[in-house]
C-alpha cells in the first residue's frame, strides 16, 4: 500500500554542528570556530523524507562559504532549492576575545556565546538579520552600600544583547561596550596585581545593573546601524541561590522610560 503524504508547515533540523567563518574586526579575515545550526522551512507541500537530505545536500553545497558574511545570500539559496515560502536559519558558536588584564597587560582569551539568525521569505525584498551575543561583567550587589565601611560589593552579571542588524555586527565592538559601561570586566586570566586591582575598583566604585542597562540601551538606540535592540541582565547575586533578570528595549513602538535613582 502507497504511503499517504502528510501536509506539514514547518520542517527542518537542529543540533547540527558545523564548522563555520565568523566576522571579526580583530581578525580581517574572519575567524573560525564551530556552530551549532538549526535550519527551518515552510515548505506548503507534502512531506517526504527525503527533504532532509536536501538540508544537508544544499549544506555541504556551500562547504567552504559557510559564515556570518555568506548566510544573507546563502538563504536565498534554500528558499530557492526547498521551493519554500519561508526560512529561518541559525547558528550558535563560541567565539573569542583576546582582551589584556588591567595592570599586568597580561592577554588572555575569553569566550562569548553568539548567535546569528537570518530569517527569508519569498514576498520579502531581502533577509532580515538578528545577532545575539551575551557578556558577563561585574556589577554592584544591590543590597551593597558606600556609606558603610567596605559596604560595596559586587555580583556577576550576564548581559544579553538581542540585536536586529541590517549589517554584520562584530563582536569585539559589543564586548568592548558593555565593559565600558560595567563596574568591571571579566577575563579568563588575572595575576595577583591584577586581582587586587579590580576587587579595590569593585569596592571603591558602584555601578548597579539597571543603570547599566539603561546606558547601554541610550547608546545602541543612537547607532543607525541597529534599527531594534532588546537588553537583558541576568544578576547572580552571592547571598541567594537564585538569579534576578531586569529587561529592556528600543524600538519604535516602545518608548524610553529612564530609570530611579532609588533602584
Amino acid at each position: 500500500m502507497k504511503q499517504e503524504k502528510r501536509f506539514l508547515v514547518d520542517v527542518g533540523i537542529q543540533d547540527l554542528y558545523y564548522p563555520i567563518l565568523v566576522n571579526s574586526r580583530n581578525e580581517p579575515d574572519g575567524q573560525h570556530t564551530i556552530a551549532n545550526i538549526s535550519i527551518e522551512a515552510r515548505i506548503m507541500s507534502g512531506f517526504e523524507a527525503r527533504w532532509i537530505d536536501k538540508f544537508i545536500h544544499i549544506l555541504h553545497d556551500h562547504k567552504g562559504r559557510i559564515g556570518t558574511a555568506s548566510l544573507r545570500q546563502n538563504i536565498l539559496d534554500y528558499l530557492k532549492d526547498l521551493s519554500a515560502s519561508y526560512v529561518h536559519i541559525t547558528f550558535a558558536y563560541p567565539f573569542f576575545v583576546e582582551k589584556e588584564a588591567p595592570v599586568s597587560g597580561e592577554k588572555n582569551l575569553v569566550k562569548y556565546d553568539c548567535r546569528y539568525s537570518v530569517t527569508a521569505t519569498a514576498s520579502a525584498q531581502e533577509p532580515e538579520g538578528q545577532f545575539n551575543i551575551q557578556v558577563p561583567v561585574i556589577t554592584t550587589y544591590p543590597a551593597a552600600s558606600s556609606e558603610t565601611p567596605a559596604g560595596l560589593f559586587g555580583q556577576l552579571s550576564i548581559v544579553d544583547l538581542q540585536l536586529d542588524t541590517r549589517e554584520l555586527i562584530n563582536p569585539e565592538d559589543m564586548v568592548e561596550l558593555v565593559d565600558r559601561h560595567a563596574l568591571a570586566p571579566t577575563y579568563s586570566y588575572l595575576s595577583g596585581e591584577d586581582q587586587k586591582h579590580l576587587i579595590k575598583q569593585i569596592h571603591d566604585r558602584e555601578k548597579y545593573s539597571v543603570v547599566m542597562v539603561d546606558e547601554i540601551k541610550r547608546e545602541l538606540a543612537s547607532r543607525e546601524d541597529i534599527p531594534g535592540s532588546s537588553i537583558r541582565c541576568y544578576n547572580h547575586g552571592m547571598l541567594h541561590g537564585f538569579s534576578t533578570m531586569i529587561s529592556t528595549e528600543n524600538s519604535p513602538w516602545v518608548p524610553y522610560s529612564g530609570y530611579s535613582d532609588d533602584y
